[in-house]
């Protein structure tokens, strides 16, 4: 989609600047002679104007390279922006020297201006600094589930100032879907706050384990088969390009506890993708009860006053 948008703005900014240049030898005739004065101030506004077109098309045109190439949504996202503030960059040096014949005095404005605003946006500043941080240090990347300061979600956007994600469990929720609020934080919290990241293309899944209740006399076997059993089809279902006997990594595993009230918990214990944590779960249950509940000689399970 993004594509196609591109492709119109490419012919306009090119026709933009072949206007601005034809322009600026136009002005070279004799019919304009009359204008002499102003002469010099039109070419050099034509010139400018021309340069500036010229980087929106060059922009554009990488923009849509990038967008076309095989890259992971948080990496396309960085470069796209990366593209976005060195095209306003050079469109600002453009204007600034059209704006100022004297590069001595250009610069020395330009030091007053960055003092001043140092000193008034600080906050800001440093909120950039750390989209910086970010964009070379990758603590985390669009579309990556991320916890700081107390705040859980899945980035959605990293701006030039602050980081927008969307937040999971909250307030309202027990589990980690999405709530369908937005928080909004600035940059400059991951300079002082530690960051935790659950996703990430060296370790794409988190472990999480569920928990069943069974009596004592139980096949522990028996219900350790039937729970790896599951979790193994699942997991060969949902990530087949992941073959388990393949990665032992990402092998699951069963374990026993004692429980508060008296019974045995059996804990199946399996990767799985941050933004899958519910379904996962949910999913390997549906399929493990049945085959538990389908042999009540070998499972006893806690119901009625027993429980």
């Amino acid at each position: 989609m993004k594509t196609q948008k591109d492709k119109p703005w490419i012919v306009i900014y090119s026709v933009m600047a072949l206007v601005f240049i034809v322009l600026h030898y136009l002005l070279e005739l004799k019919i304009f002679e009359p204008w002499a004065e102003y002469i010099p101030v039109f070419k050099k506004l034509s010139i400018s104007l021309f340069l500036i077109s010229l980087i929106l098309v060059i922009s554009k045109v990488i923009s849509r390279i990038v967008d076309n190439q095989n890259y992971l949504e948080g990496n396309r996202y960085n470069l796209l922006r990366i593209i976005r503030f060195l095209t306003i960059v050079l469109n600002l040096i453009v204007v600034v020297a059209f704006l100022f014949q004297n590069i001595y005095a250009a610069a020395v404005s330009f030091g007053l201006i960055s003092l001043v605003l140092g000193f008034a946006l600080q906050a800001p500043i440093a909120s950039f600094i750390a989209w910086v941080y970010l964009i070379f240090r990758r603590s985390y990347l669009v579309g990556d589930r991320i916890q700081i300061n107390g705040l859980r979600g899945d980035v959605v956007e990293i701006s030039y100032l602050d980081t927008s994600i969307l937040e999971c469990s909250g307030d309202y929720l027990g589990n980690d879907r999405s709530s369908g609020r937005v928080i909004r934080f600035p940059n400059s919290l991951i300079l002082r706050e530690e960051i935790i990241n659950y996703s990430g293309p060296q370790l794409p899944f988190i472990w999480n384990e569920t928990a069943i209740q069974i009596a004592y006399t139980s096949d522990l076997q028996f219900v350790e088969d039937c729970l790896m059993a599951a979790a193994r089809a699942d997991f060969k279902e949902r990530y087949p390009q992941r073959q388990t006997f393949n990665n032992e990594q990402w092998e699951p595993a069963v374990y026993f506890r004692i429980n508060t009230y008296a019974w045995m918990e059996a804990v199946i214990s399996y990767p799985v993708e941050p933004q899958d944590t519910t379904g996962r779960r949910n999913r390997i249950l549906r399929a493990a009860l049945p085959m538990l509940n389908a042999a009540p000689d070998k499972v006893k399970f806690p119901e009625g006053a027993l429980r």
